[in-house]
């Protein structure tokens, strides 16, 4: 986890653009510490040496690179002790800037992993600044990162600061070395990647951004009780910072080459939407095996600003769609992590189903014993549902309003305000897309968001723009179909206008329930 690091210190430098403006190859001469160079070509993990000279990027005058001090860094040592109660036990990994222990939590009496990484740091103000910081890090808690659970800041016997990272020991291989094997399968890139959206939707939720998202810093593990399901977490916020925060330096580059998104080779001040690009760029290696961008440091960076990855042709287009908007040049354009992790989940039911193409929940026998139970199938309208869909077209102001019940092959409209059948197949409704989330599913643009823009209704001659849909699930956890609203022009959805579509689908989903009850009593024996 930590021999791919990338030092902070070296690469706080002006961008490679900004380099290679400046770069003269003319200039010759030993450079001043040779083993610098290793360092940096470890970070673009790549086995091959460095084909660009790099002996003049650091002949630049003194402020721009911090002096190497390579002899402190032969006899520094860190304290026995972290914190007053973590004990340094082997090392388990080291890189130009970081090493990683094996330690002893003596408080609780557990084993943990403790991540020193040397920041540049000289004066007590930015000591301060990098102990508040990671700290911010540390109360970060979610199921697919590898939990921080402590950082601080100690000197070394050379008085050289570091930041100590103290995080959970996760037993498993990093995904790095897994993909040495071959390339993950669709079911398993699609789980790979929904875990690390998932933990990403978190971190950018919480205002932090990784900037270093690499299949180094994944770890997989399986659950002892779902063997069958590769579980991924997220680690290494060592060069991570907190987004838009005043403590964060600006024209600076931290990464991994193979991975950098543009706007962090130009040195460019960084949003969540870089880790998403590099998150684009990790899921592109695990379908392929092979990197995007290889090559030496300075060329793999440079490339994606002269031409997009390479997303084959043979792969999925609900794959081809996701990755490409993924790695769009453009920050603004690239979706969220959570409308990422959304896409996945639908890409996670569309590789596990091997009967259909069709967007099948794992439990869909269940959810169509279930559906039969409440009798809606076939049945004539309800002027009690209508009123509901006439409420929901008029409150959104929405040309179209329906409740769906998703049947096997098919959707069924059990009411619909605005529009003239009463059902549609299953594939390419929408409603067989929203039912596979407890939570409200809404499309703001169908055109551009990547769950729907290549949808048939999308983008064929039906032309729909807007969706949202709230499951109509049941008191035993199935969702029957949804309550949900349809436009042909884009618009906003706030969470007021959520809270409210969710209210009217309770009251679809609770008169269905009364009315199950009903039924049951009446035909139970007296």
């Amino acid at each position: 986890m930590a021999e791919d690091v990338l030092d902070p210190a070296e690469t706080r430098r002006p961008g490679l653009l900004d380099f290679i403006k400046t770069h003269n190859p003319a200039r010759s001469g030993p450079p001043s510490n040779s083993s610098r160079f290793s360092g940096v070509a470890r970070c673009a993990e790549l086995d091959q040496p460095t084909e660009l000279d790099l002996r003049a990027a650091w002949d630049q005058p003194a402020a721009t690179v911090p002096p190497a001090r390579p002899e402190a860094r032969a006899s520094s040592e860190p304290p026995a002790h972290l914190g007053g109660r973590y004990r340094l036990l082997e090392r388990i990994g080291v890189g130009s800037m970081a090493t990683v222990h094996r330690a002893r939590d003596e408080f609780l009496g557990r084993d943990v992993a403790v991540k020193l990484v040397r920041t540049p740091s000289t004066s007590e103000d930015e000591r301060r600044r990098d102990d508040a910081e990671v700290k911010v890090l540390a109360r970060l808690n979610h199921h697919n990162l590898v939990t921080l659970l402590d950082a601080g800041s100690v000197e070394d016997s050379t008085s050289a600061s570091s930041v100590y990272l103290v995080m959970e020991l996760v037993n498993g291989q990093d995904l790095r070395h897994r993909l040495l094997e071959g390339p993950l399968d669709l079911l398993e890139a699609a789980q790979v990647g929904h875990d690390l959206a998932e933990g990403l939707d978190y971190v950018h939720v919480n205002g932090v951004v990784h900037r270093d998202i690499k299949p180094a810093n994944v770890m997989l593990y399986d659950y002892p009780n779902d063997p069958t399901r590769v579980r991924a977490k997220l680690a290494d916020f060592g060069i991570a910072f907190i987004a838009e925060s005043p403590l964060t330096q600006e024209n600076t580059i931290s990464g991994t080459a193979a991975y950098l998104s543009p706007e962090q080779v130009r040195a460019e001040p960084l949003s969540p939407a870089s880790d998403i690009y590099s998150l684009g760029l990790v899921l592109l290696q695990c379908l392929t095996g092979v990197l995007a961008y290889p090559g030496p440091m300075v060329e793999s960076a440079l490339a994606r600003l002269n031409q997009p990855p390479h997303i084959p042709r043979d792969l999925d287009q609900r794959w081809q769609d996701l990755l490409i908007s993924m790695t769009d040049t453009d920050p603004a354009a690239r979706p969220t992590a959570r409308l990422v992790a959304e896409a996945l989940t639908e890409l996670e039911a569309f590789s596990s189903s091997a009967a259909t193409p069709d967007l099948i929940p794992p439990y869909e026998d269940r959810r169509m014993e279930a559906v039969k139970k409440y009798c809606l199938l076939d049945t004539p309208p309800d002027g009690a549902y209508d009123n509901v869909t006439a409420v929901a077209a008029r409150l959104f102001s929405t040309p179209i309003a329906i409740i769906s019940v998703v049947d096997s092959d098919r959707i069924w409209f059990k009411s619909h305000h605005g529009l003239d059948i009463d059902q549609i197949d299953r594939d390419p409704g929408l409603c067989a897309s929203a039912i596979l989330h407890n939570a409200p599913w809404v499309i703001t643009d169908a055109q551009l968001d990547p769950r729907t823009l290549t949808n048939p209704l999308v983008a064929g001659e039906f032309g729909l723009r807007f969706y949202a849909g709230v499951p109509l699930r049941t008191r035993d956890g199935y969702n029957l179909g949804t309550l949900c609203v349809l436009d042909f022009e884009p618009r906003p959805f706030s969470a007021e206008d959520t809270r409210a579509l969710e209210g009217l689908a309770a009251l679809v989903m609770n008169d269905l329930e009364l009315r199950r009850t009903l039924r049951e009593s009446a035909a139970a024996p007296a």
